[in-house]
Parts: structure tokens; C-alpha cells; sequence
């Protein structure tokens, strides 16, 4: 079986290509297993590359569009999206390859567009759904917040051409959605993985045929454990967000200033995926004035894997504080290696960790319930470890590779009816 994926990430070709942009992600981990299964083709957005090249049993193809540059910088510049401009470059690839079956992985990027434009099978791997995120987009931060900007005088011309702000980018998510709610009502089948993307896709796209494939991991959680850390006098927290307003920064900012005022002052905050020049930071900073903390938050910038796991190990909890999420990969992670999890109920997480039995599951954007349930588990020890090994064994069970590599292409040959 042929099987052609459109894919946002380059999957295990990140280890070619040796490129510090380019990400492989858990798609690395599923293009591994799969490539051995079925004959298996990649198309990836990249600048640096025009032809098509083999790794392992996998042939990739980059998507080099041109003048890629000028076009985005144009692009930024009239605030628009990419939508159907590509389909060329999509149709030559599907052309060249002649696939049994066509999976695009999330609807982030404009692949969804060859949705009734072939004659092959094409199934949709939900990631987020951007229609219902965009209903969370400014859940946290007021309206007059986000038409700062992310200029600053040390960027240089860089920094002025691709400056940015979140009311921008809000809009540029606004004409995603019109485009992916086009599509997705003509689509036919699709792989989810939760309640959430289960009930939405079925308004969505009435007429889909929907199918559960859970998610691989990034190699490395396979391979650790956590350990509840020797200093259980000082508090550490780990959280993994980003340059976004939807992922509950000001959240975190305003529980640790409510664990200072309870007089719980010995702990650290470490947040990954954020730096002190994001934009998100000038923003809360300018919501929480005084209340932005001074001290007791650490914030880690994009760090590699093995230095993440390095974070995990020395934290004595994982919080993640989403106004909305699908699967949120982090907590997986985080519940693969046995951590004791605080998460907001949103989305899809409910469907990730049982409250009170694998973690604690709280109200978004309230950061008193947030400190509380820190508290609660820093105070009892046991309960907490209790509550991590639980989780292990559920993400265990939820990410075994084996059985997602299986149901996965049980589901192509559900889809295109071709025999094993």
C-alpha cells in the first residue's frame, strides 16, 4: 500500500536534514515504525530543498514554493493565508507518487484544500480544529492588549518585517477557519483521538466516517521515568507553553502571585517554550503590572529534548494552564513519565487524565483553584506520586506504539479497501 502524508513537520527526516528550523516531532516516532508497513511518502513545507530524496525506507518531498520569500514576506505584510495558491505543488506530488490513500495531519496548513480535488481517498488526522480555537483565542488576554506589538529596537530589519501582533494573528486564524470550514464539510473520513474532536467534527463534517488513532511520543518519554526529586523542601513546577494567548501565561504569572500572598514563597516555576522577548510576555506584563512575578519564574525559551527531560526530572509537578487543547502532547509526555499532572479541563484533556485519580483537573483562567491544587499536591506527597503512577499507566496503554502503528493501517485499508 502506497501512502502519501501531507504533513506540517518533515517527520524523521529532521535527522537529514540536520536543519535547527526544521522539527520531526512524534510524527518522527510514527514514520519510523510505519515505513516498514507500507510504502510511505512525506510532503513537507521546506525552502532549502526543490527534489525529492530518500531516508530509510521513507521518500520525502519538500514543498519549495517560488520566491517562497518575497511571498511571505508579502504575505505578512497584506495579512493573508496561504489557501489554494500551493495546490499545484500538491497536485504534482500526488501526480508523481500516485498514492492509494492521501492523510493530511491537522488542518493548521492549507493541504486540506485537495479535499474533493482528487480522485483518492484523503483522511484528515485531527490535530487542533482551528474554527473552535479561535473561540478561545483571547479567553485570557482583553481585546485592548492585542494590538501590541512584537518590534523591538535590537531585532533589526528582521524584526520590523515580521513583526507581529496577536490581533493579527487572530485575524490571519479567522480566514484558516473559513477555509478549513469549507473543507472539512466535504471531507470523508478522519482520525481523531478524543471526545472533543469526535463531537465538534461531527457538526463539522456530518457526513465523516471518524476513526480513533491515538498518538505516538517522541522517543525519548518511551525510555524515562520520573522520580519524585530528593529537594522536597523547595517546590519546582514545570510548564510547557508558547508565544500565544490561548496557553494560559498570565494564568501561571497570576498563580504564582496568589501562592506569594497565601505566604507560600519557596518554590520555582519553569516555563519552556516561552522566552523574555516573546510577545506574550510584554503583554502580560503590561496586564499584571505589580502582580507580574519579580521572582519565583523562570522562563526557559525553546529547549531540546534531552534538556527537557532534564526539566521534568527535577520538577515535582507538571501544571499546564490551556485555555483550549486537542491532545495536549506535553501532558502526555509529562503522564508517560509519571508525573503528578495539573491541567485545565479544556477540550479534549478530560479524555487524557481522570481527575482525582490520574492528576487534577481544574476551571481555566483561574489561577486560585490553580495555586490550591498545587498546594494540595505539594502538601501530600503520596498522593501525588499515587496520582503519576496512574498516569504512566494510563498513557502507557494510550501510547503503546505497536497498537497505533496496527490501528492506524487498519484504517487505510478500512478507507481505500485494498486487502492486507
Amino acid at each position: 500500500m502506497k501512502i502519501l502524508w501531507f504533513s506540517n513537520t518533515c517527520a524523521n527526516a529532521s535527522d537529514y536534514l540536520n536543519d535547527n528550523f526544521v522539527r520531526g516531532g512524534w510524527l518522527q516516532s510514527l514514520d519510523k515504525l510505519l515505513q516498514d508497513k507500507v510504502e510511505l511518502h512525506v510532503a513537507f513545507y521546506y525552502h532549502k530543498l526543490d527534489s525529492s530524496f530518500k531516508y530509510g525506507n521513507t521518500t520525502y518531498h519538500p514543498i519549495n514554493p517560488l520566491n517562497w520569500k518575497s511571498q511571505r514576506i508579502l504575505n505578512h505584510l497584506l495579512n493573508r493565508v496561504v489557501d489554494q495558491e500551493d495546490l499545484k505543488y500538491y497536485l504534482d506530488i500526488i501526480d508523481r507518487v500516485k498514492p492509494d490513500l492521501i492523510h493530511i495531519h491537522g488542518t493548521e496548513n492549507s493541504f486540506h484544500c485537495l479535499i474533493n480535488k482528487v480522485n483518492i481517498p484523503v483522511v484528515v488526522s485531527i490535530q487542533g480544529i482551528i474554527t473552535a480555537c479561535l473561540n478561545k483565542f483571547t479567553s485570557g488576554i482583553e481585546l485592548n492588549y492585542l494590538s501590541l506589538y512584537s518590534f523591538n529596537l535590537k531585532g533589526g530589519l528582521k524584526s520590523l518585517f515580521f513583526a507581529s501582533s496577536f490581533k493579527t494573528e487572530r485575524k490571519l486564524s479567522v480566514q484558516r477557519s473559513m477555509y478549513e470550514l469549507r473543507d472539512l464539510k466535504n471531507c470523508r473520513y478522519m482520525i481523531g483521538r478524543t471526545d472533543w474532536d469526535r463531537r465538534v467534527t461531527s457538526i463539522l463534517a456530518p457526513g465523516r466516517n471518524y476513526y480513533h488513532n491515538d498518538e505516538m511520543l517522541r522517543d525519548i518519554f518511551y525510555k524515562e521515568k520520573w522520580t519524585l526529586p530528593l529537594n522536597k523542601d523547595k517546590l519546582v513546577i514545570l510548564s510547557i507553553a508558547g508565544d500565544s494567548p490561548s496557553k494560559g501565561f498570565e494564568t501561571i504569572c497570576e498563580s504564582i502571585y496568589e501562592l506569594k500572598q497565601s505566604g507560600f514563597t519557596n518554590f520555582e516555576w519553569m516555563v519552556a517554550g516561552i522566552s523574555e522577548s516573546d510577545l506574550i510576555v510584554k503583554i502580560v506584563k503590561k496586564k499584571l503590572k505589580r502582580k507580574y512575578p519579580k521572582s519565583g519564574l523562570l522562563l526557559l525559551g525553546t529547549i531540546n529534548e534531552s534538556l527537557l527531560i532534564d526539566k521534568f526530572k527535577v520538577a515535582h509537578l507538571f501544571v499546564s494552564a490551556s485555555y483550549i487543547e486537542n491532545s495536549s502532547n506535553s501532558l502526555c509526555e509529562a503522564m508517560m513519565l509519571g508525573m503528578p499532572c495539573i491541567a485545565t479541563c479544556v477540550g479534549g484533556t478530560s479524555s487524557l487524565l481522570r481527575d482525582k485519580t490520574e492528576g487534577i483537573l481544574i476551571q481555566e483562567g483561574d489561577p486560585w483553584s490553580m495555586a490550591g491544587a498545587i498546594l494540595e499536591l505539594f502538601k501530600n506527597t503520596d498522593k501525588a506520586v499515587e496520582y503519576g503512577n496512574n498516569a504512566r499507566k494510563r498513557a502507557s496503554i494510550r501510547h503503546d506504539k505497536n497498537k497505533i502503528v496496527s490501528d492506524l493501517i487498519s484504517i487505510y485499508h478500512s478507507v481505500t479497501n485494498l486487502p492486507y
